[in-house]
């Protein structure tokens, strides 16, 4: 009896036992599939990491190395896995090879290079939970859309050893150094900057000159033409370049105004209700910028490795051109057309735009955008027509333009428009935009050779 009891247990047991194996053992191999990984993954993460800066509140230099490092990042991914593009590795100031002994056994390298940004992004910002929750969203629709549990979970094995060695390199950039630096000291000089309503914040970042650039040799390396000699006389080229920006804001046309307000792309923005001040969450100048270079890249139909290309090459082009223009506006330290207006001109006097909290010289807006079409052109090429719809989730309409460099100029002369930039900012400003872009497509090779 004894016997056939054990018998019988064990006939139970494998009844059991076999099929739990074969759930196991008998599923298919991790075969790597990328169509389960459509480029569109990638758009949707940039625009969330945008809504996540814009939350946070980056100023526009900030809110610049928040995406190149996330970026650099994806891309490199991109540069391992397709033999069209070749690793940034020795074009970018100190970028050291990713380490030798990658496990890149059952990857997914589209989905290496979208956890790789992601992770990466998660380490610039403060709300470092919005990340997380996109990411566990993330998780489950790429398993529900078949990709194999392994794959999934190899791929993000790879993306955090990329993204653990592009950390390593962003903590060489004197950015945390920088934190400690002074503030920016105010001077009594009727021609040095001072801050403006309503909130009359300190000028932000003066030290932004002090971090390592990607590509360029130096933060001075495109130093423009000095400004305009400051005076007060009705006759000096300078107040007379004051009375244009005071006209331009009261002859402004509707169309004038909407340019304006397109390109506004102030952080910054406060609203004042009685005593009650409150910030307008807006999106910055550079992640107009990079939400363009997706349009681009959807626009064309572009694939996973050239559109994280077309995100790369803007970004650096952003980043330096921050760096180089906040150099000039800290060096010049000139005042702002408002402060100026209300001192000599018409003490009532509004722009169009709230007045950013940084000196006026040379115009942000004018060398950043210049450098960022200069870079897109480089992907995409000349006489690139696109609709620009980046601004719609902040209530403003699509704008249509013929090229990048359109588009750049558009938002350079805004700031006329807008009333916070004398023209020689402007002017002088697309001129070091195209040097930093120029420079930056020139040193920066993408394409394997």
């Amino acid at each position: 009896m004894g016997g056939k009891n054990n018998i019988t247990k064990m006939r139970r047991f494998l009844a059991l036992f076999i099929p739990a194996v074969c759930l196991v053992s008998c599923q298919p191999d991790p075969t790597v599939d990328e169509s389960l990984v459509p480029t569109a993954y990638l758009h949707e993460a940039v625009e969330q990491y945008t809504d996540v800066i814009v939350h946070d509140i980056f100023s526009p230099p900030t809110a610049s190395r928040n995406y190149v490092y996330a970026a650099v990042a994806g891309y490199e991914v991109v540069a391992l896995s397709d033999e069209k593009y070749q690793s940034l590795t020795g074009q970018l100031r100190d970028l050291s090879p990713l380490p030798a002994q990658l496990d890149t056994a059952h990857v997914s390298y589209r989905l290496a290079s979208l956890y790789s940004f992601l992770y990466t992004a998660r380490s610039f910002v403060f709300s470092e939970e919005k990340i997380d929750d996109y990411i566990a969203t993330l998780d489950s629709t790429v398993l529900a859309q078949g990709v194999h549990r392994e794959v999934l979970s190899q791929s993000q094995s790879l993306a955090a050893q990329v993204s653990d060695h592009i950390l390593d390199w962003s903590r060489g950039d004197n950015y945390a150094e920088s934190r400690s630096y002074s503030k920016h000291a105010i001077k009594r000089d009727p021609a040095s900057w001072k801050p403006t309503a309503p909130a009359f914040m300190e000028g932000i970042e003066p030290h932004w000159q002090s971090i390592r650039p990607m590509v360029l040799q130096a933060a001075d390396q495109f130093v423009p033409e000095p400004p305009t000699e400051y005076a007060t006389e009705p006759s000096s080229r300078f107040y007379q370049e004051v009375v244009e920006v005071y006209e331009a804001v009261n002859d402004a046309r509707e169309t004038e105004k909407e340019i304006a307000s397109f390109w506004d792309c102030n952080p910054y923005v406060m609203n004042q209700t009685g005593h009650v001040m409150y910030a307008s969450k807006k999106i910055t100048p550079g992640g107009h910028w990079m939400g363009i270079a997706g349009v681009a890249s959807q626009t064309a139909d572009a694939d996973w490795s050239q559109s994280m290309e077309a995100y790369v090459m803007t970004a650096l082009a952003l980043f330096d051109g921050f760096i180089s223009c906040w150099d000039e506006k800290y060096r010049s330290n000139l005042v702002r057309p408002e402060t100026y207006i209300h001192e000599h001109i018409d003490p009532n006097w509004k722009p169009l735009l709230q007045t950013p909290p940084f000196p006026e010289y040379t115009s942000g807006h004018s060398v950043i955008s210049t450098a960022a079409a200069v870079a897109l052109t480089e992907v995409y090429g000349e006489d690139f027509a696109f609709d620009d719809r980046v601004e719609l989730k902040y209530g403003l309409p699509v704008r249509s333009f013929p090229s990048f460099r359109a588009a750049a100029a558009e938002a350079a002369i805004s700031r006329l428009y807008g009333g916070i930039h004398y023209r020689p900012a402007i002017e002088q400003g697309v001129l070091q935009g195209k040097a930093v872009g120029d420079y930056v497509v020139s040193q920066v090779t993408t394409r394997a050779q």
